[in-house]
């Protein structure tokens, strides 16, 4: 069942929240797969906090749609007296005070914690692969890349152990992994959920990211996390849409699976009524072009001390990637966020005329991670590989959607301009129905 058809469930009465809530608590404690998915369960948490959600919809006073249903946690957002340790040796032992801004939200909303969920190693990769603490499993093949960073988060709601996740999102880190476990991922729009509480990667890009079974999911998180009203998604439909497919074989290169499976989407799409056309903005290339000047420094900027204090407890791979940053000087990094900021209107001017922005959410299929650990160079290839798409709408300063093609692994994304969740999860539902 999806979060909001349990939460209507317990609404009804046929679901008892601490029913529910033990439900979840036996099959984390079952799953062979559980150590791998989970950093730990908060049970005693989890328990609390049903008991309350049923006590509310006893007496007829439920706080939200969402009241009484249980989530997991990315470990990089607080939960008061948990670790947080964002899949880092870095980080061991550090302690939250207190709830982070979006968990203290999910709380007043109803919502039951049921742990923390592992990542890739400072959430600083698109594949989820992580010897330091654990890699999680991808629901299609346990030997396949499971999509990072938020690697456990999405194996949490793909294997049930969690009605949805709350992740984060980067350049892509809810997205891909959404996608690459058949799942629905979400990245609003940067700003529009506070990070305090939440372990930074790149504070000038970071947004908290939900992962769920359905667009409606992710809107019901979003209105939970946020405190604000649920996009109504009444009637959605996709009749008299103009969406914008950006195609380009140098720019764009996509691996034939993928391919295959977005082109098979948008022939739904189509039949749904919307009008499809291509092309690609002037944008992109650029926007590709200045990527890793932007990435870099901030993120080691971020961590430097800490890495550099210890650097033989982290992983090689990502420890040498933060270490890129290094190699950019800061008039360098200045006049690549002072040119993004010219892309970004470029990209608005030439998108305007549109409802959305249509493309693969990742250019490939999970790798296997066996080949993965090996080979340093296939890593950072297909790292790059997986994070291209997602990483648009990062850069671009958009909001953005991933949404199942029913072909295993592959998503088709849907983008729209900053401050539009509304009418982004309303087309995604739209979208989501018509690949159904």
């Amino acid at each position: 069942m999806t979060a909001a058809e349990l939460g209507r469930g317990i609404g009804e009465g046929a679901i008892d929240p601490r029913a529910l809530a033990e439900t979840y608590l036996a099959a984390i404690a079952a799953h062979p797969e559980a150590a791998r998915i989970y950093v730990r369960a908060t049970p005693a948490r989890a328990r609390a906090e049903a008991g309350a959600a049923a006590e509310r919809a006893r007496l007829g006073l439920r706080r939200g749609p969402l009241d009484g249903v249980p989530v997991s946690w990315k470990d990089l957002f607080d939960l008061a007296g948990e670790p947080t340790e964002a899949g880092s040796a870095l980080l061991r032992g550090r302690v939250a005070a207190r709830d982070g801004a979006v968990v203290a939200s999910a709380a007043r909303a109803g919502l039951v914690s049921l742990g923390k969920t592992h990542l890739s190693e400072l959430a600083f990769s698109g594949l989820g692969i992580n010897p330091v603490t654990a890699t999680s499993p991808n629901i299609n093949d346990p030997g396949l890349a499971p999509g990072g960073s938020s690697s456990g988060a999405a194996a949490s709601v793909a294997f049930g152990l969690a009605a949805a996740a709350i992740g984060s999102d980067t350049a892509g880190s809810a997205r891909v992994p959404a996608a690459w476990n058949d799942l629905v991922g979400f990245k609003p729009t940067h700003g529009a959920l506070p990070l305090d509480g939440a372990t930074p990667l790149r504070p000038g890009f970071d947004t908290v990211g939900p992962l769920c079974r359905s667009v409606e999911d992710a809107g019901l998180m979003l209105a939970a996390l946020s405190g604000g009203p649920a996009a109504d998604l009444g009637g959605a439909t996709l009749a008299r849409t103009r969406l914008l497919v950006l195609e380009d074989a140098e720019v764009l290169p996509t691996d034939e699976a993928p391919a295959a499976a977005f082109a098979a989407a948008l022939e739904r799409v189509a039949a749904g009524g919307a009008r499809i056309e291509r092309g690609l903005p002037a944008a992109v290339a650029e926007v590709i072009r200045l990527w890793p000047t932007v990435a870099g420094p901030e993120a080691y900027g971020v961590w430097r001390a800490a890495i550099e204090a210890d650097p033989e407890v982290m992983w090689p791979p990502i420890r040498d990637r933060f270490r890129l940053g290094a190699a950019i000087s800061g008039a360098d990094y200045v006049a690549a966020l002072r040119a993004l900021d010219a892309v970004r209107a470029g990209w608005a001017a030439a998108t305007a005329g549109y409802d959305a922005v249509l493309l693969p959410t990742t250019a490939n299929l999970p790798p296997r991670v066996e080949r993965l650990l090996a080979d340093p160079a296939y890593f950072a290839a297909e790292n790059l590989k997986a994070l291209r798409n997602p990483n648009l709408a990062n850069l671009l300063r958009l909001c953005a959607l991933s949404v199942p093609t029913g072909i295993p692994a592959c998503g088709v994304m849907v983008l729209a301009p900053a401050g539009g969740e509304g009418r982004l999860l309303r087309l995604g539902a739209a979208i989501e129905r018509a690949l159904a």
